[in-house]
């Protein structure tokens, strides 16, 4: 059996390349799945203590953090297709102004 300590191990690991990327990259695109990751590497933690503990709550929120996830992926898919549409570019810092 895999101990606690591996799964956090490697959920803070993931946690820390998507805040980097989150932080260093410039396309749109790049950052919302840096987000995405974070989120993974949080519901990972929650589920190696949930089993760890051998109960059900963490799995409860993992699967309520995952449909949050999705409605997030459907409207920020289409808030940046219809960004790219309007700017012709994903750059984060030239849509710092997204005055028309």
């Amino acid at each position: 059996m895999v101990p606690l300590t591996h799964y956090l191990a490697l959920s803070a690991i993931l946690f820390g390349i998507g805040a980097v990327g989150f932080l260093t990259r410039r396309n749109a695109l790049i950052v919302f799945m840096c987000v995405e990751l974070m989120l993974n590497a949080a519901g990972l933690a929650f589920v190696a203590a949930s089993r760890y503990r051998g109960l059900l709550e963490g799995q409860l929120v993992v699967f309520f953090v995952l449909t949050v996830a999705a409605a997030e992926v459907a409207v920020g898919l289409a808030l940046m297709v219809t960004i790219f549409r309007t700017k012709k570019t994903t750059n984060v810092d030239e849509l710092s102004s997204l005055r028309g």
